[in-house]
């Protein structure tokens, strides 16, 4: 799938370039061991999430956008020293942040003060995608270290192409201090073809025969913790079903 990302005169070179999530991987997931020593399982090695093929494939899903320039923290106020190139009759903001005012989140159960602005990463890449297809757009998955929390949103990239999604975020951490670096992930977009679906529930109980398939899944599962990546796990973003170690 060919997706296209445009940005201003005069921009390409300034501001970074969106990224597959494959090669985006924070340093914490290559450093962590793929097992630990577990006081509350009686001292046995257990496997980390560095071994658990779900997590890691969503951490590699899709296209990272990455914060385009150093964001300095300091007392509950953020800045930057980051300018643009000047582009005649340019209309749109070369911030690398903006502002959602508190009464934007009016009944929504977000977990932040009342009175506290939502920031707003801004993105200078204009997206183009086939026909049909949709980003879904979230916090980088699986990126609790960060001290913000993307909202996630849906658009419809195939027809929107001139303009620039921008992504909304809550700032969770008060007690940060310090400097977001330029390049840390801000969102990440998973394209999704946009086709009407007809969900039907077939709900009931296994019957004879799947429960024994059932069972003899589980059996292999206790044998081996790896089945899933050996024998379900599908080859997505160029990758098989490689070991965590590969990381």
């Amino acid at each position: 799938m060919r997706i296209k990302f445009r940005c201003l005169p005069g921009y390409r070179g300034h501001v970074p370039e969106p990224r597959r999530a494959s090669e985006a991987l924070p340093d914490w997931v290559r450093k962590m061991p793929a097992a630990a020593t577990s006081p509350t399982r009686g001292g046995i090695d257990v496997p980390t999430v560095k071994r658990c093929p779900p997590f890691l494939d969503a951490v590699r899903e899709g296209i990272v956008f990455p914060l385009v320039t150093d964001l300095h923290v300091r007392g509950g106020e953020i800045s930057w020293d980051w300018d643009l190139p000047e582009v005649e009759g340019r209309l749109t903001i070369e911030s690398p942040i903006g502002v959602h005012a508190p009464e934007q989140l009016t009944g929504a159960p977000f977990r932040v003060d009342r009175e506290q602005f939502a920031i707003k990463f801004s993105n200078f890449w204009a997206i183009e995608a086939p026909a049909g297809v949709s980003l879904l757009f979230s916090h980088p998955f699986n990126r609790e270290d960060l001290p913000f929390r993307t909202l996630t949103g849906l658009v419809d990239v195939d027809a929107f192409t001139r303009g620039f999604v921008n992504f909304p975020a809550l700032w969770v951490d008060p007690g940060f201090e310090g400097t977001l670096p330029k390049g840390t992930p801000v969102a990440q977009a998973v394209p999704i073809r946009r086709e009407a679906l007809e969900l039907e529930f077939d709900v009931g109980e296994f019957d004879e025969a799947g429960f024994a398939e059932q069972r003899a899944f589980q059996t292999a599962l206790s044998e081996d913790p790896s089945v899933y990546r050996k024998a379900y796990r599908q080859k997505r973003d160029g990758r098989g079903r490689d070991e965590a170690s590969d990381l």
